[in-house]
């Protein structure tokens, strides 16, 4: 089996598991992963422990580019900054045309020249002159790319109400159906403002608890009926 290791994102926080391959990493390395933007700097957390060498983690693991040089570090610094002035630029461009859209988030491609602008809006957007100005001012190829309020609190993150890092920004990969019915069926009090996330949606811890919760109420119906 793959030897995993445990690395966090230099990017995002996160915590990643990647393929070591054959390279000598040691615990405190930054190395390039594999990443959507074609790579990430990531520090190395963990090598050798269960938690790395979990079965059910392989599956999930992205590969580890090479150590990271200087050279890799100093784009990365750069293009955190590019991001900042891209988000800003575009903002001002929004105004400007009086576009009804959210901008959420820029992110640069690590080795391509090519950013992606994520926003939300309630319909279609014609952004057509917005991705003209960008084009000019920024000299990269531009993705504009709408989103849901669910994956903006992916993308952007924040803490729940119980004061951890929300579950969709920390380790869920897609996103599950949540109904009010799940909320019912673990006799939760059924209050918009205690059961919906940051996103403004029903948390979506509902659906990880609703599994262990109907073993509980079952277990107590077999329970009654015995006696």
């Amino acid at each position: 089996m793959a030897e995993i290791v445990r690395l966090i994102s230099l990017t995002t926080g996160k915590v990643v598991r990647a393929v070591k391959n054959d390279l000598n990493v040691s615990k405190g390395d930054i190395c390039l992963i594999e990443s959507d933007l074609g790579g990430d700097l990531a520090e190395v957390i963990d090598i050798g422990s269960e938690a790395c060498q979990h079965q059910r983690f392989s599956s999930g693991a992205v590969k580890i580019i090479r150590i990271a040089t200087e050279e890799d570090k100093k784009r990365l610094a750069w293009l955190k900054e590019k991001e900042k002035y891209a988000f800003e630029f575009c903002l001002e461009r929004i105004k400007a045309h009086g576009l009804p859209m959210k901008l959420v988030a820029v992110r640069y491609f690590f080795e391509e020249k090519k950013a992606i602008f994520y926003y939300t809006a309630d319909g279609r957007i014609d952004f057509r002159q917005l991705v003209k100005d960008l084009a000019r001012e920024l000299k990269i190829r531009i993705e504009m790319r709408q989103i849901g309020v669910r994956d903006e609190a992916k993308l952007v993150g924040g803490l729940g109400v119980c004061g951890r890092i929300i579950c969709c920004f920390d380790f869920m990969k897609t996103f599950e159906p949540v109904t009010i019915q799940k909320a019912r069926r673990q006799q939760i009090v059924i209050n918009p403002t205690k059961i919906s996330g940051l996103c403004g949606r029903l948390m979506c811890c509902l659906a990880f608890e609703e599994e262990s919760a109907g073993r509980l109420y079952s277990e107590e119906e077999e329970y009654l009926i015995e006696d």
